[in-house]
């Protein structure tokens, strides 16, 4: 729910020079202001909570919890406020998880300032805004092929561990470990478990 005033911004990006700029061009706008800024993923929920935000713009790349992964908290924990998905990375699989989080706008960070200063006004509004170029991108790439299951295990393999390790941190035996691998390869026409972490990181699907 709005407050009265300017609108109250919440900024979470890891890197201090890119979150600082974007605060500063921000605060030009007469009808919003930067309120609070972090620098994990972790720490905008209760951010965003003690500083009665309108609007949270946050990056996916963070450490302790992905920006995507902080969307669908805020949406649990405060409803009422909007966010926007600002990236350097423009994936397609990125895309369709920040909608499914509950994004309501999803903005490469190269965008011009006004055009972000826009982007928080339609949110408020109750439009969504979607760059155009990652929008079409995403319908020609189409849906992730991987299961919620698959994309766990493939995910938890890219650090190098064998399906006896996979087997163990997963609750899994290691049977069902390697059939998930085999038919994640298989979907994503990878050439081996460490090839798939790659497509699969590339489009966005991890």
């Amino acid at each position: 729910m709005t407050t009265p005033g300017p609108v109250r911004l919440l900024l979470a990006e890891d890197q201090a020079m890119v979150r600082e700029a974007l605060a500063a061009l921000l605060g030009l706008e007469g009808d919003m202001t930067v309120v609070a800024q972090v620098a994990r993923g972790d720490e905008v929920v209760a951010a965003a909570r003690a500083h009665a935000v309108d609007v949270a713009l946050l990056d996916i790349e963070m450490p302790g919890m992905t920006g995507l992964d902080a969307a669908a908290a805020l949406r649990e924990a405060l409803p009422g406020v909007r966010v926007v998905i600002l990236t350097t990375f423009g994936r397609p699989g990125y895309l369709r998880r920040a909608m499914e989080a509950g994004a309501s706008a999803f903005l490469v960070k190269d965008a011009p300032a006004a055009e972000l200063a826009a982007a928080v006004r339609q949110v408020l509004a109750g439009e969504r805004v979607i760059d155009p170029a990652l929008a079409a991108a995403a319908l020609a790439e189409g849906a992730n092929p991987l299961t919620p299951r698959e994309a766990e295990v493939l995910r938890a393999a890219a650090g190098g561990a064998g399906n006896a390790e996979l087997a163990t941190a997963l609750h899994l035996s290691q049977g069902t470990v390697r059939n998930y691998l085999s038919t994640a390869i298989q979907k994503l026409a990878a050439r081996n478990r460490a090839d798939a972490v790659r497509v699969a990181r590339e489009k966005g699907w991890l």
